[in-house]
């Protein structure tokens, strides 16, 4: 049994699946995102979605790091953490504009206070001033802050979107076939709409993340901090305290501020790519929950998916996977390990996309390409050698 699995979360989310299994699958069942009919207005030439997410376990992180330091800006960083994993789901489906969000918090009022609230709803306001920047609408409409400590330990910070968008303007990943090649667009590095080097971890993975890398110190400073019935064998088994430093590049960041790496969106680089290159793109996956095996749930028919040129391992993957011994397989399935984003075209399209993603200050290449199978398969090809999955 991984030690995911021990500390009692799922990359692949088997029983979720198991139990929306009978849920009406929306009108593109290959889709990223479920679409419906537009209930909203009533048009034949229109779909409504409406998609929910979160920062999930990664706030234990923020608040893990608030009260050793002192520091409550970094609360900003999980409100964008929030919204990014709703709106860059829903870039998947050609969706960039004219976007309504509504938030959801709940806290243990106890210990978290009024303050964190403040730093966390404007930041969700501040996030969305700067993307309407780029050319991306997002709109404010509330939402819900509720206190129940009986439920939650600390604070959970979650959001939903939702869209109305025409017909003619949504992907599907109907079009994914044998012969596409794969953009993969790193989830490291330095945007030029990011204001601070970003680990590329996102928010997925993060229990493994904070209980492998971070030290038993934290167990027993903060039991609030995790669930008490967990073997302790599982339970922050990692060397690191949040404000040890790694040195990438030449620059020193604290351990904590890497793990905290506020999610990248890539909106403002799909709002070019949608509207430049559309008919190009095939398919969009957003390297989330599953890692580098996501791909497997959207594709439309077997193929057999090769990703032979994948990113170098960015040095938080590292971290992880040397605090935890995972192995690369599960490594693979659980975090992102380079990219989070990737498109299904072809390969004039791609060389285009890649410039569009480096002008953003986004590194961006054809990592993989699909083939022809009786299955549905994916090869990837570490420096460990090749997985199967």
């Amino acid at each position: 049994m991984s030690l995911y699995t021990k500390r009692g979360v799922s990359a692949q989310k088997e029983e979720v699946h198991q139990a929306i299994q009978h849920l009406d699958q929306g009108l593109f069942p290959h889709a990223f995102c479920k679409m419906y009919p537009d209930f909203i207005g009533g048009d034949k030439d229109y779909i409504n979605i409406m998609h929910a997410d979160g920062a999930g376990t990664k706030s234990i992180l923020a608040y893990l790091y608030w009260k050793e330091t002192g520091d409550i800006s970094v609360w900003k960083g999980i409100a964008q953490d929030a919204i990014a994993m709703n709106l860059d789901d829903l870039l998947c489906v050609g969706i960039y504009d004219n976007i309504l969000f509504s938030s959801t918090i709940d806290r243990n009022k106890k210990i978290v206070s009024g303050e964190v609230l403040e730093v966390v709803i404007n930041g969700t306001q501040a996030f969305f001033d700067e993307m309407k920047k780029y050319g991306v609408n997002i709109h404010y409409l509330g939402g819900e802050t509720a206190d129940v400590g009986d439920v939650v330990r600390t604070i959970a910070v979650n959001g939903t979107m939702s869209a109305r968008q025409k017909k003619s303007s949504i992907i599907t990943n109907e079009k994914i076939a044998e012969k596409n090649v794969i953009v993969g667009f790193a989830s490291s590095g330095k945007a030029n709409y990011e204001t601070e080097y970003n680990s590329g971890l996102g928010s997925n993975g993060l229990t493994s993340a904070r209980h492998d890398v971070l030290s038993k110190y934290y167990a027993e400073k903060y039991p609030e901090t995790f669930e008490t019935t967990l073997d302790d064998d599982v339970v922050y088994i990692g060397k690191n305290k949040v404000e040890d430093e790694l040195t990438i590049g030449g620059s020193h960041f604290t351990i904590g501020k890497l793990l905290l790496s506020p999610t990248r969106t890539y909106a403002p680089l799909m709002k070019i790519l949608l509207e430049n290159y559309f008919d190009d793109i095939n398919g969009v996956i957003h390297c989330s929950g599953g890692g580098q095996t996501k791909c497997m749930k959207y594709l439309p028919k077997n193929l057999k998916v090769v990703k032979d040129n994948l990113f170098g391992i960015p040095p938080i993957f590292q971290l992880i996977q040397s605090n935890s011994g995972a192995d690369f397989r599960e490594m693979y399935q659980v975090f992102n390990m380079g990219h989070r984003l990737e498109i299904f075209t072809n390969e004039s399209a791609a060389d285009k996309m890649i410039e569009a993603a480096k002008s953003l200050g986004i590194e961006a290449k054809i990592i993989g390409h699909t083939e022809a199978s009786d299955k549905k398969e994916l090869h990837l090809k570490t420096s460990e050698g090749w997985i199967v999955y």
